[in-house]
């Protein structure tokens, strides 16, 4: 497989998503979903809504998010309204919880954990195309959180987040935490849903984004995140998930910020390339890639 291409600007502001977005030069028609984390209360590092008001506005796109499969301020779908609203992204967008009125399963066609069912959020089936806007950051369980994460995790509905974790055991998010021991298997059960969402939405209908700022070693699901220590990066944009996600992780890991330690240290730790190892294991991309850097006066 020839490389992928992956777009990459220093410029962390409003303009500089939109430029990036528009140098994939690849149009998402139709009803745009724009897949966020819209971030756990008392967590402060989610994406800022001024950050992407700009080019959802210019999408036309709805800003969609499932419910939580751990007990925080969204797991109920009231709560998560409220996280919502108080997080400012009712203020840019129309905002959709895609499993508030239910789910439905899509079949996993690679791999082996899922046993052939992904379950998302029933509202994926309202739209035609979906920007993965993700922001890139350290995960106490998948070691990092990128476009891959964001599209598994993410669309999954609370059992079907349940599903994911467990490794196919359960579907229900109280029995979950009994099944976290195969570390390995979660991660492949991540790129196993990947591989549904992609296949559901057809490839040519997704793009993806990374936004590396605020690069603390936890999720945007922590309600009290360990402040982030590496100095912000840049945006990286591609229609490849996989080669998004390991560039991404070869700036981390490759980077001269001293800072860097704690952030690398939790990837290593829990082994968070392979999720990306599987996803182009299962023909979802490649991990090769060629880097087009934007020029902020372009």
């Amino acid at each position: 497989m020839e490389k992928a291409k992956v777009y990459f600007t220093k410029d962390i502001t409003e303009d500089g998503l939109i430029r990036i977005y528009e140098s994939l030069n690849h149009e998402l028609k139709g009803r745009v979903a724009v897949k966020i984390s819209t971030g756990e209360p008392g967590g402060h590092n989610f994406l800022n809504p001024k950050l992407i008001a700009k080019l959802v506005k210019q999408l036309n796109g709805t800003i969609v998010e499932c419910c939580t499969a751990y007990r925080g301020k969204r797991f109920d779908p009231k709560d998560h309204w409220q996280a919502i609203k108080e997080h400012g992204f009712l203020d840019i967008a129309p905002v959709d919880i895609m499993d508030e009125e239910g789910e439905m399963e899509i079949p996993v066609s690679g791999g082996t954990h899922l046993k052939g069912i992904n379950i998302v959020g029933d509202h994926l089936k309202n739209y035609d195309s979906m920007l993965m806007l993700s922001h890139f950051k350290g995960h106490a369980m998948g070691g990092f959180g990128g476009a891959l994460k964001n599209m598994s995790i993410g669309v999954a509905s609370r059992n079907g987040k349940a599903w994911i974790h467990s490794v196919g055991k359960t579907k229900s998010p109280e029995e979950m935490w009994n099944y976290i021991d195969d570390q390995d298997g979660f991660l492949e059960s991540m790129a196993e849903a990947d591989e549904a969402v992609i296949s559901y939405l057809k490839p040519e209908n997704i793009v993806y984004i990374n936004v590396l700022n605020k690069l603390s070693i936890d999720c945007d699901c922590d309600s009290n995140p360990h402040d982030p220590e590496m100095a912000d990066i840049g945006i990286a944009a591609s229609l490849d998930p996989v080669a998004l996600d390991q560039f991404c992780y070869d700036q981390i890991m490759n980077s001269n910020d001293p800072k860097k330690e704690s952030l690398v240290n939790r990837m290593q730790e829990k082994h968070a390339i392979h999720t990306v190892e599987e996803a182009e294991k299962l023909g979802l991309g490649t991990r090769k890639y060629e880097i087009i850097e934007i020029d902020k006066e372009n």
